[in-house]
């Protein structure tokens, strides 16, 4: 039994009938999943990085080891892998915390169903409506270069493992360190106004550096993470939440995988973007019924 601060109000949860929202675990241990996922990927990039440092000959002082992570596309592909390796690490942690060593059902435990109200197809649809919003803003407010792209551009094996990351095991992860276990026990603390605050706030701080000082692309986290948070707290369940992230992502991973397939297409032209006029039309008809 846990310590007295995470027991539920309600008491513990039965193993049998999981409920998201009233999960096996309390804030203490989901603010310990936040925090340990930040320093698996701190310290395995760490450690990664100058494993290829030393094997490339480069001498280990902190200046020279920290330009060379920086400038020498290898260095940027191995921090990319490490960050893979976190992702994984991340999980099985996360699998320890909710189901307390075996004795809760993972999948269940976190909403891993539909729940009422969202399908797949309207997840998918609303992806794309997000998607089309991002272009818009993006498109008014410009994209100046951020640290995503110089990554992006720094080689080949950089930009598809980005893709890969981005699609396969950061929108799972997220999902399951922010809207699963943090908003579920701050929802049972703080209510659900609370907790959508909190993991709204959370989850778009921690990206913005990654795309300063491209403020449209911020204000796309934003409205992602905003969105993300109230499907939690509207359906009661994370599996809407992940398919939403994880086509919203892919769609993005898709353009980097084929950047240079249509830049030799179109040598003159950047890629076209979603008419979000299309994009309407199709969200209308997936939503033609109300949650």
């Amino acid at each position: 039994m846990g310590r007295p601060e995470e027991l539920p109000r309600e008491g513990l949860p039965s193993p049998e009938h999981p409920d998201p929202d009233n999960p096996p675990y309390g804030i203490w241990s989901a603010l310990g999943l936040l925090l340990m996922s930040f320093a698996l990927m701190g310290v395995l990039q760490g450690v990664f990085v100058v494993a290829y440092a030393v094997y490339h000959h480069v001498p280990l002082a902190t200046q020279a080891v920290a330009q060379f992570a920086i400038k020498d596309a290898g260095a940027i592909a191995m921090a990319l892998v490490a960050l893979v390796v976190a992702h994984a690490l991340t999980l099985a942690l996360a699998w320890v915390l909710v189901t307390r060593v075996g004795k809760f059902p993972f999948l269940r435990t976190l909403g891993w169903d539909w729940g009422a109200g969202l399908t797949f197809w309207r997840s998918v649809g609303l992806a794309l409506l997000l998607y089309g919003c991002g272009v818009l803003i993006i498109w008014a407010t410009g994209s100046p270069e951020n640290e995503l792209e110089r990554i992006l551009r720094s080689s080949r094996t950089a930009a598809l493992i980005t893709a890969f990351a981005a699609t396969f095991t950061a929108p799972i992860v997220e999902e399951i360190v922010f809207r699963g276990m943090l908003y579920s026990a701050l929802q049972r603390l703080l209510g659900a106004v609370g907790a959508v605050t909190v993991v709204f706030l959370l989850f778009a701080l921690i990206h913005v550096p990654q795309y300063l000082p491209s403020y449209g692309v911020i204000a796309t986290i934003l409205l992602l993470s905003f969105v993300l948070t109230l499907v939690r707290a509207r359906t009661g369940r994370l599996l809407p939440c992940v398919a939403i992230h994880t086509v919203f992502n892919g769609i993005q991973s898709l353009g980097i995988v084929f950047a240079p397939y249509l830049e030799k297409l179109f040598p003159e032209q950047a890629p076209p973007a979603p008419d979000p006029g299309l994009l309407v039309e199709l969200i209308i008809k997936l939503f033609h019924s109300a949650w």
